[in-house]
């Protein structure tokens, strides 16, 4: 029996083993494998879900349709690590076998209590005309990760004013009550996010929408996060259907957040300043954090988009997940790092440091294809400086910054295969301030810039030819001094 590719909600158990099994060993073999990021073992992988701390253990959900690399029949997936790093793949954690979530099992979020973690998710159905329904759902995980399915949804209507478009909660606790962010679009097809409450995970109330200064802002909101960090509020949204404006949202769509007082929610209102992009690369959506014992407010994102093909297609598969963040606030913005956990994946060190003036420059030890990297400039006079990674040929990818401009630029245009070329290839942000830190994680088909230690990141996919290993240090228009060290993964 060959995979049903073709039909979306076919379920994993209707397919025979063989067919799954050949499916399997397409995918190991394609080249662009990820070596230290959290990848589907078949099928498509998106949203991040239900990231939480329980039993000693940190667990990441995501979205997974395993039958092929497009969006058909979601199940929740489990995977969980005890250092952020190396992560065990657990298996499927929600099936869509119910009446409440017949059409997939959607985003969603967790929350322990009294001992086991309480998984609050979308169910998805169709009615006979195909038309959407959500359903507010819950699971729940005991110590030894078995889980269980409330028998019946406890949210099972959208609320007046609201489209079909309700989905992905995200539950945190306040002192007497638990409340959850749920993203919505109103029936005048603009998108917002809306307030739940429960007193006891189990019941739940429609409290109303939580007042904003974005209230023509795209057409849907999708996986909302509401948290408190420096006694400020936050809430992180991804949302669909913004026009680009200059080098802004520039993705087919967005996610971002808004950061400023703490929610009210006697009133339902949250006090802000601007959007901001959490991102400035290609391929960033759907993030979600957590709260880590130690007080970390920890951030996994979905490192793809909906809506663009990418070259492992063709392999049986599509996308992953970001590195783990932590987040902090200065200057008004949110500040995101890599965990200091993945210095644990340190291997062989090489190091380097330069003058160059109008040139590029390879040396030795600066080659690889999974690696970090490390790279402080003082720009001197030069116009322009950067480093090519990838690179082989006329084949590259760039990360530089251009002090005409005052922009730090990503260019994937001679990365490799196109991927998304309808929506460029270049990303660009300004930076005030000279750009002097890259500190860059690339894997066998992406790249994780963090700029100026996290005042910006940009994360890509990216799918170079196997021996395009290069690294390049390079100044234009004047010189500019370098050290950069870097690590094999």
């Amino acid at each position: 029996m060959e995979l049903p590719l073709g039909k979306s909600y076919i379920r994993l158990d209707q397919v025979n083993q063989e067919a799954i099994d050949k499916l399997i060993l397409r995918v190991n073999s394609c080249t662009w494998r990820q070596t230290f990021h959290i990848q589907p073992i078949s099928g498509l992988l998106n949203d991040p879900n239900g990231f939480s701390y329980f039993n000693g253990e940190y667990h990441l959900f995501y979205q997974w349709h395993p039958l092929g690399p497009f969006h058909g029949l979601k199940y929740w997936y489990h995977t969980k690590s005890t250092d952020l790093v190396n992560w065990k793949n657990v298996g499927i954690a929600i099936k869509p076998d119910d009446y409440f979530d017949s059409h997939g099992a959607y985003t969603g979020s967790a929350i322990e209590h009294n001992g086991k973690l309480y998984l609050l998710y979308t169910g998805n159905t169709r009615d006979e005309n195909f038309d959407r329904h959500p359903h507010l759902c819950i699971a729940i995980m005991d110590a030894q990760d078995n889980i269980t399915k409330l028998e019946e949804s406890v949210l099972d209507k959208v609320p007046a004013g609201y489209t079909e478009h309700f989905r992905d909660p995200k539950v945190w606790k306040e002192p007497e009550s638990f409340y959850a962010v749920i993203g919505a679009q109103r029936t005048n097809k603009t998108g917002c996010v809306c307030l739940l409450s429960s007193t006891n995970l189990l019941d739940w109330n429609f409290e109303g929408e939580l007042a904003t200064k974005l209230d023509d802002f795209g057409f849907m909101w999708e996986c909302p996060d509401y948290f408190e960090i420096e006694n400020q509020g936050v809430l992180v949204f991804s949302p669909q259907g913004l026009e680009p404006v200059g080098d802004l949202y520039q993705n087919i769509y967005q996610a971002g957040y808004v950061l400023g007082e703490r929610i009210d929610l006697q009133r339902k209102e949250l006090n802000h300043g601007s959007f901001i992009e959490l991102d400035r690369g290609f391929d960033f959506y759907a993030p979600q954090t957590m709260e880590d014992p130690n007080g970390r407010r920890l951030l996994v994102g979905w490192m793809g988009l909906p809506g663009i093909e990418y070259p492992s297609d063709i392999n049986g598969w599509a996308h992953c997940l970001t590195l783990p963040r932590e987040l902090s606030v200065h200057g008004g913005k949110i500040i995101q790092k890599p965990v200091p956990e993945l210095q644990s994946l340190r291997k062989k060190k090489a190091e380097a440091a330069d003058r160059i003036s109008n040139e590029k420059k390879g040396y030795d030890g600066f080659s690889g294809v999974t690696y970090e990297l490390v790279c402080e400039f003082e720009q001197g006079d030069a116009l322009e400086y950067g480093i090519e990674f990838c690179a082989g040929g006329d084949k590259k990818t760039v990360i530089k910054y251009d002090a005409v401009q005052g922009k730090v630029i990503l260019d994937r245009r001679l990365s490799g295969k196109v991927i998304g070329s309808a929506f460029g290839t270049e990303r660009k942000c300004h930076i005030v301030g000279n750009v002097h830190k890259f500190h860059l994680f690339v894997d066998s088909s992406s790249v994780e810039v963090f700029v100026n230690d996290g005042t910006e990141v940009f994360t890509s996919r990216i799918f170079p030819d196997r021996k395009s290993k290069g690294i390049r240090f390079f100044a234009t228009g004047g010189s500019a001094a370098f050290k950069a060290v870097k690590w094999d993964y």
